[in-house]
């Protein structure tokens, strides 16, 4: 194993101001659909998605507690308007209610996630603020005198002391389903039973629900409260459920299917490169790309040159921003975690991967923009 590697800083993206970049700041200009209607929203996902695959966890929950420590950094350098591309639950709503993108990909290996996200659209659409929706995903009732300037830390105390109700479950469950058979999407039964194993998980643990993967030897990880209760280094909180204007941004987008999740292999030979083309039609570009530790993965199943050539079908500029975490190989000294958030540029990691100098994955998490 390579040592470990030492982050006095979180990368700085000094490229994003080359020449032709554009400004940081303005939105991207682009055709995107203001809404995507329901036939449109179900054929790109039946469209551009490729086969269910395999991966050891769950991932119901992000294991990346300091995912926020880059959004400041993301913030200044990203442009809003333009297409966000992230696998993973929802530590993605937060990286979007920060961003601001005009449409959003979440292509994952495992149709257990686009379940998720399923689900998750759903209940944002039936709920009109954060307890509304916190209320439905725990299945507890709706705690007395939470208002809307409640912080993460209030929300998530008050729905800690709650108690889930069987009844609750079974109704909000069956709402769920009618939401999603409203817009006339046409689940497969798996997907209906998908939605249902994952539903019950919120269910029995509620905030406290953290992500699953194989026995870790006892390691903890951050429950669901805990990851919106977290902050950046200068501790500002960023989550899609600290603040009600966080979580409006997310629901708009869930409420005009601008939210997109799609079963695919980053290595795969479809999705990434139909993601291209649907983007490029309509004048866009990719402004963000988060791959959390996927190309760990990649790497260690020797396709990851094929995820390069993936992402070069991507339409990008020099402001366009790819996000990785590091676990345990990496050190930020600002921060006292396990994770390190990185930030790489788009257009260079692909120039970088043609002119034959990204050989591993100790080589990427060595970038620096």
């Amino acid at each position: 194993m390579h040592g470990r590697l030492r982050w006095v800083i979180v990368p700085v993206v000094a490229l994003a101001l080359m020449a032709g970049a554009g400004t940081p700041g303005l939105a991207v200009e682009s055709a995107l659909p203001a809404r995507l209607s329901d036939a449109e929203f179900w054929k790109t996902i039946q469209d551009l998605s490729e086969d269910d695959g395999y991966f050891p966890s769950e991932n119901l929950v992000s294991n990346e507690d300091t995912f926020q420590v880059v959004i400041p950094e993301l913030r200044r350098v990203v442009k809003p308007g333009g297409v966000y591309v992230g696998v993973g639950p929802d530590q993605n709503f937060t990286y979007i209610s920060a961003l601001k993108p005009g449409l959003v990909f979440i292509p994952d290996i495992r149709r257990g996630n686009l379940d998720m996200h399923l689900m998750y659209k759903a209940l944002m659409e039936l709920s009109a603020d954060r307890a509304e929706f916190l209320s439905r995903l725990f299945s507890r009732e709706r705690p007395v005198g939470l208002t809307a300037t409640a912080s993460a830390a209030d929300l998530f105390s008050a729905f800690a002391e709650g108690v889930p109700s069987r009844e609750r479950y079974d109704m909000n469950l069956r709402a769920i389903l009618a939401q999603l058979a409203k817009h006339g999407f046409k689940l497969a039964d798996a997907d209906v039973r998908g939605i249902e194993t994952i539903f019950s998980r919120f269910f029995a643990s509620g905030p406290f629900l953290t992500y699953s993967s194989s026995p870790m030897g006892g390691r903890r990880y951050p429950s669901f409260a805990e990851l919106q209760e977290a902050t950046d280094a200068a501790g500002a909180a960023h989550a899609y459920l600290a603040n009600e204007n966080n979580y409006r941004v997310v629901r708009a987008l869930e409420q005009n299917n601008l939210i997109v999740p799609l079963v695919a292999n980053f290595a795969g030979p479809k999705t990434l490169r139909a993601i291209g083309d649907w983007v490029r039609e309509r004048g866009s570009k990719v402004t963000t790309f988060y791959a959390s530790n996927v190309e760990q993965y990649l790497f260690q199943d020797g396709i990851w040159g094929q995820f390069a050539e993936n992402m070069a079908a991507l339409p990008t500029d020099e402001t366009s921003t790819f996000i990785r975490s590091c676990f345990n190989t990496c050190i930020n000294t600002n921060i006292n975690s396990r994770v390190v958030m990185l930030l790489d540029s788009m257009p260079a990691l692909v120039r970088d991967h043609r002119a034959g100098l990204i050989r591993g994955y100790y080589d990427v998490l060595t970038r620096q923009r």
